[in-house]
């Protein structure tokens, strides 16, 4: 089966079973991936994730059962899985900009989201460079912090997390890198929802070791411990002015182009980004985007 009619299998599953509990994993099985991999691949190629989409199809269709059922209002929040009327009616109202109530008065505006359908457009056909490693575990030593996700554009965040590391911190991590890649890199890890701009990751800036960090380095740095895995590795080009598009466009067909045809699906381990140089008044950068993989078994 080609991906494009597992997509639309999908969401018709989602749409017959609107006022039921979803299953996630006959979503995962109807799509032909896992449903970490799908629900990313749905957010890139959607340009919302996998939990909006069914909530604004689901308050848009409590829309029409206000208009043309007499239907009570707490049935209906029941029936679209809303555990009261109080949390429907919140988010009737932020999509609808009134409460189910007013909306079934005459002559209301109301918000329409109709299904998603994916339609064939030619994409891809331009070549990705890649290449795939087999690393044991390793550990990151170096700086952490909080931020949230931001999709398009550098994330301004990752600076706080570059300043927390002196001029001496970083001649002390360049030593002790040990692993390709080497130098100084950024790890993106603990993700609180990969699919949803706005949640929260860590990133770790830091560098790769082959044993954990040295007892007298513990009050100075954070680790992270990195299970084996194997690693797809995608080399990308960023021109100046420096802006991250090429690499955020990468990431994008990593997960719609390359992900639903290799034979390849992400674990959800950290992910790593690599550039050749930090010195940004270059004219242009060599970045590798390390994803952690491996062999897909829903490969059809």
């Amino acid at each position: 089966m080609n991906p494009m009619t597992q997509l639309n299998d999908v969401m018709q599953y989602i749409e017959e079973n609107l006022c039921d509990e979803l299953d996630f994993e006959k979503v995962a099985r109807i799509a032909g991936c896992s449903e970490y991999q799908f629900r990313r691949m749905f957010s890139f190629l959607a340009g919302m994730s996998l939990n909006e989409y069914i909530r604004k199809r689901k308050l848009s269709y409590a829309a029409t059962l206000l208009q043309i059922t007499d239907e009570k209002i707490i049935n209906i929040a029941l029936k679209l899985g809303y555990e009261s009327p109080d949390s429907f009616g919140k988010a009737f109202q932020t999509l609808h900009g009134m409460t189910p109530s007013q909306a079934r008065k005459s002559a209301v505006s109301l918000k329409s989201f109709p299904p998603l359908t994916f339609q064939l457009s030619l994409k891809g056909g331009n070549e990705m460079d890649y290449r795939i490693v087999e690393k044991e575990a390793f550990y990151i030593m170096g700086a952490d912090g909080r931020l949230p996700l931001i999709y398009n554009g550098p994330n301004p965040h990752t600076a706080n997390v570059w300043k927390k590391l002196k001029q001496e911190d970083l001649l002390v991590l360049i030593e002790y890198s040990e692993q390709e890649p080497k130098g100084i890199l950024n790890v993106y890890a603990n993700y609180e929802d990969k699919t949803v701009e706005g949640t929260e990751l860590d990133l770790f800036v830091g560098v790769i070791m082959n044993k954990p960090m040295p007892e007298r380095f513990k009050s100075r740095f954070a680790t992270l411990k990195v299970d084996a895995s194997a690693w797809a590795i995608f080399t990308t080009i960023e021109k100046k002015p420096f802006c991250q598009d090429e690499t955020q466009n990468t990431w994008a067909r990593i997960c719609t182009e390359w992900l639903p045809t290799s034979g390849f699906e992400m674990t959800g381990g950290p992910e790593m980004l690599w550039y050749d140089s930090y010195d940004f008044s270059k004219s242009d950068f060599k970045t590798e985007i390390w994803i952690p993989v491996r062999k897909s078994n829903h490969t059809k």
